[in-house]
């Protein structure tokens, strides 16, 4: 009696298989997202909101701002904070990868002239070793080459051997040098020591697997934190300001305590550096690309292919 009323009921709850829907012919509802398009219309408004007071405020003089924002001074004091970018980024580097290779080597003794150089120079603020640099001839008047605590053979004085900008070159090189040390390093431990272990197991030489195996995996993560500390280098060179180098922010710092027009001047100063840093992005961007390749099936699309892509997809759609 208890089989048969199961039975029936069985057959009253599920439905005949004709009546059934195939997978196929569900329904298929997107998901709703209301407080995207919240926040969405929210950034929409401040942005819209934020172009307009640019547009119509008048404290922002447009004028002054369009008339030094392409004048040989500003270009040549961009030059200038180019060079200072260049040359302490090159310098930095180079040093860094010395320093990162002796806190890697097996001597103890390297190992803790590394770390105390590390340490010296990423604990004192950059505008001191600056000012330091500067003033170096107050405590060395003159330097030589000799023999150690006896005659001496050249001497040089520090008078004519470190300039305003070479004072700036050397304090920026040395004190990016710490922190490009330890971004080297970094990357150089996140590879795996088994491909080491693999590569001197078949004879392969130290050399040859440093820069063929080690170098290509570690410039993956040394290049994002690589490429922050050169576009950090480049706000950075509006210190050496203190020094009276002509550089981008001391110039424009120059023409607005003649002319009082402070927020037009600082607004060139800002525009250009929102220029060169989106130049030195994309020189980032493709340069991960390239050393992206072997790690994906197919490379991340460019910005182009991407306007491309978007831009097909529209067309697609406008046609159906």
């Amino acid at each position: 009696m208890s089989t048969t009323s199961l039975t029936s009921e069985q057959d009253t709850a599920d439905p005949p298989p004709s009546a059934r829907l195939a997978d196929a012919d569900l329904p298929v509802i997107a998901r709703r997202h209301p407080w995207r398009w919240v926040g969405v219309a929210v950034v929409l408004v401040l942005l819209a909101m934020f172009v307009h007071g640019l547009a119509t405020n008048p404290g922002w003089d447009w004028p002054t701002f369009f008339q030094f924002f392409t004048t040989k001074t500003i270009f040549s004091a961009l030059w200038v904070t180019i060079q200072l970018t260049v040359y302490g980024t090159v310098l930095g580097f180079a040093l860094g990868a010395v320093v990162a290779t002796m806190r890697l080597s097996s001597s103890p003794f390297l190992q803790v002239v590394a770390w105390g150089y590390i340490w010296a120079f990423r604990s004192i603020p950059l505008i001191v070793q600056l000012l330091f640099w500067f003033n170096i001839a107050y405590l060395y008047q003159e330097l030589s080459l000799g023999i150690p605590f006896g005659p001496e053979f050249v001497h040089f004085s520090t008078n004519n051997l470190f300039g305003p900008l070479g004072a700036a070159v050397l304090g920026l090189a040395l004190h990016q040098a710490a922190y490009a040390a330890e971004i080297i390093r970094g990357g150089i431990i996140s590879v795996d020591a088994g491909q080491t272990e693999a590569a001197a197991a078949l004879g392969i030489p130290k050399l040859r697997q440093f820069f063929r195996i080690v170098l290509p995996q570690a410039m993956r993560s040394i290049l994002p934190n690589g490429a922050n500390e050169v576009i950090s280098l480049f706000k950075g060179t509006s210190i050496v300001s203190v020094m009276a180098i002509p550089e981008l922010f001391y110039q424009v710092q120059v023409i607005y305590g003649r002319n009082s027009r402070v927020v037009p001047l600082l607004m060139v100063a800002t525009v250009w550096y929102i220029v060169m840093t989106t130049i030195l992005s994309v020189v980032q961007f493709y340069v991960e690309r390239h050393f992206a390749r072997g790690t994906a099936r197919s490379l991340p699309p460019t910005p182009i292919q991407r306007v491309r892509s978007g831009w097909g997809e529209l067309k697609a759609r406008a046609i159906r």
